[in-house]
């Protein structure tokens, strides 16, 4: 590969970055028509977040937009298998280059069937590390929540979740009843609004 100039994704403040990551889930992400979700629940539009997340510059945003949301003394980043896999890698490799080392951990939907037959895949942490869970897409909340229910029960400290999209669906309130902090880093009218201007 030939050298050259720094990507616009590497370069770009985070106003910028976050404007080009929108549009990035427009393009890719976001569609409108009949659909099933992981939920149960039928939607007339979905978000396919995978489709950012392991986009070489939507990782790279991901991983650089993520990090300046980390709260002081983070150590760790960790989410539900399959989504979260490239968030939690993106935020810990964009860290190293920061300056940050962050942890990521991947959780399981069911324990390992053989060796360890554990539900966390990564490095193990002192009990109390405070650990982070990503999500790409938040409806319900459900998928998160078990996320940290089996890191709490691994010992980790966890109290906050942070998510690229949240649908409205009910995800803030749950976890706001269970003392967790909840940010995204869109709400899904911003995406449907930019979308839609994109296809004028």
């Amino acid at each position: 590969m030939t050298n050259s100039a720094p990507s616009p994704w590497l370069t770009a403040d985070s106003t910028t970055l976050r404007q080009q990551l929108l549009d990035l889930f427009c393009e890719l992400a976001y569609r409108e028509g009949d659909f099933v979700l992981t939920s149960g629940q039928r939607s007339d539009y979905y978000v396919n977040g995978k489709q950012v997340t392991l986009h070489p510059e939507g990782s790279l945003a991901i991983g650089r937009l993520l990090l300046e949301l980390l709260p002081q003394g983070c150590k760790a980043v960790a989410g539900l298998t399959l989504g979260a896999d490239p968030m939690v890698t993106a935020v810990s490799v964009v860290g190293v280059y920061e300056g940050h080392s962050i942890a990521p951990l991947i959780i399981r939907k069911a324990a390992k069937g053989h060796g360890t037959q554990a539900y966390i895949e990564g490095l193990t942490l002192e009990p109390g590390t405070n650990v982070v869970v990503l999500e790409d897409v938040v409806t319900t909340g459900k998928s998160a929540l078990q996320a940290v229910e089996r890191l709490r029960d691994a010992g980790y400290g966890v109290d906050r979740i942070l998510a690229l999209v949240d649908r409205q669906q009910g995800g803030a309130e749950l976890y706001a009843k269970e003392g967790l902090k909840f940010e995204s880093l869109f709400k899904i009218e911003e995406v449907r609004d930019r979308w839609r201007a994109l296809q004028a």
